[in-house]
C-alpha cells in the first residue's frame, strides 16, 4: 500500500522539478532575447536565442512600451507528467532599447599630427577649457 503513494511522491517531485528547470530556462531565454532585441538585433535572431535557450516548443512574444521592450517567452512543462497535465509556463524580461547618439566615441576625436581636437564634439563638463589652459 505505501509502494504507490511513494511512486506518486516521485512523480510529483520530478513533475515540479521539470517545471523549475523549464521555469529558469525560460527566463535566461527572455533576458538574452529582450538583450538581443536592446542591442537591435531582428526578431528573426530573438527566434533563434529563445529556441536555442529554451527549447524548440518555446514561443516568444515582443512588444513595446515606449522606449522599453518586453519580450515574453512561453513554453509547456516537459516530461512525462508535462504531456498529462497542461502546463504552460511563462517568463517576461524588459530591456531599454539603444538609440544610436552623437557621443564621444563616435565624434572625430584625433587631428592632424596626433593633436587633439575639441572642436564639434561634445563638451564634457570644463574638460575642454582645463585642456587648453594646460596645453597654453
Amino acid at each position: 500500500m505505501t509502494l504507490p503513494a511513494v511512486l506518486l511522491l516521485l512523480a510529483l517531485l520530478l513533475a515540479g522539478s521539470a517545471a523549475g528547470i523549464t521555469q529558469l530556462r525560460l527566463e535566461e531565454a527572455a533576458r538574452a532575447g529582450a538583450r538581443a532585441l536592446a542591442r537591435g538585433d531582428g526578431h528573426a535572431v530573438v527566434d533563434g536565442i529563445v529556441r536555442r535557450l529554451a527549447g524548440d516548443g518555446a514561443s516568444a512574444a515582443v512588444s513595446e512600451d515606449g522606449e522599453w521592450i518586453n519580450v515574453t517567452v512561453s513554453a509547456r512543462v516537459a516530461g512525462p507528467l508535462g504531456s498529462l497535465i497542461p502546463w504552460r509556463l511563462s517568463a517576461t524580461a524588459s530591456a531599454r532599447g539603444e538609440a544610436p547618439q552623437s557621443s564621444a566615441a563616435t565624434v572625430p576625436f584625433l587631428a592632424r599630427d596626433g593633436v587633439v581636437d575639441f572642436r564639434g564634439s561634445v563638451p564634457l563638463l570644463g574638460l575642454e577649457a582645463a585642456v587648453e589652459e594646460v596645453a597654453a
